[in-house]
């Protein structure tokens, strides 16, 4: 397994819990918008735990970004990044991952669901190819919604935002299940791709199909 050891160049919390990361981008390091790799934090005690995180900047970016959420109720790595900050150095390794865009469709991503989406948005938008997609996000509150402001910029009247746990104007204030997809998606012989917790991934697969979506239009993280 190849390693690279990176310096991070920016360190700042853009939720109550999520941590963006900008960090150096090794020579001929490349990846395709929705993949993802390993990372470890370069000191004694961590360098050997490695956790998976999405890519999501641009492609062509001089450096790479990743949006992480911190789970600090346990002594983990993302409990430990952050306290990570600029100076500090990261290790890489080898990029993997097979969702990728292939063809319009809608996006249906849970929480931190959403990174892989944000650089295949960002390579969309930037190439003037994003309007024929969807976006429907769900969260538990406004609070946990992850780059809202550029999402929208972004899809404008095709990003939909689902809360569970909150009813605020402007936010479709339940759970995504059957009935949900059948009043929002006119089409289920198009592309869905689905990010989120295995459950979420799961559930939405299996309305989908059942909805008639064919299982070659699915696309999710095997």
């Amino acid at each position: 397994m190849s390693e690279y050891i990176v310096k991070v160049l920016e360190a700042k919390f853009i939720t109550h819990d999520v941590k963006r990361f900008v960090v150096e981008k090794p020579l001929g390091y490349d990846f395709i918008p929705g993949q993802a790799t390993d990372i470890s934090i370069n000191l004694p005690d961590w360098k050997d735990k490695l956790r998976p995180f999405t890519f999501t900047s641009l492609r062509e970016s001089k450096s790479l970004e990743f949006i992480i959420k911190l789970y600090r109720d346990h002594d983990g790595v993302t409990k430990m990044l952050g306290t990570v900050n600029s100076g500090d150095e990261l290790i890489l390794h080898d990029v993997f991952g097979t969702l990728k865009y292939e063809k319009p469709g809608v996006f249906l991503a849970a929480g931190t669901g959403i990174t892989p989406f944000i650089s295949i948005f960002r390579e969309l938008y930037r190439h003037n190819q994003i309007k024929d997609n969807r976006l429907i996000y769900v969260n538990k509150t406004s609070d946990d919604i992850i780059m809202g402001s550029e999402l929208y910029k972004m899809l404008k009247r095709n990003f939909i935002n689902v809360l569970t746990r909150e009813n605020t104007i402007g936010y479709v204030g339940k759970r995504i299940d059957r009935n949900f997809l059948i009043d929002n998606i006119n089409d289920f012989g198009q592309h869905f791709y689905v990010c989120g917790p295995d459950n979420f991934v799961k559930d939405m697969t299996n309305y989908l199909l059942d909805l008639g979506a064919e299982a070659d239009t699915l696309i999710f993280e095997k």
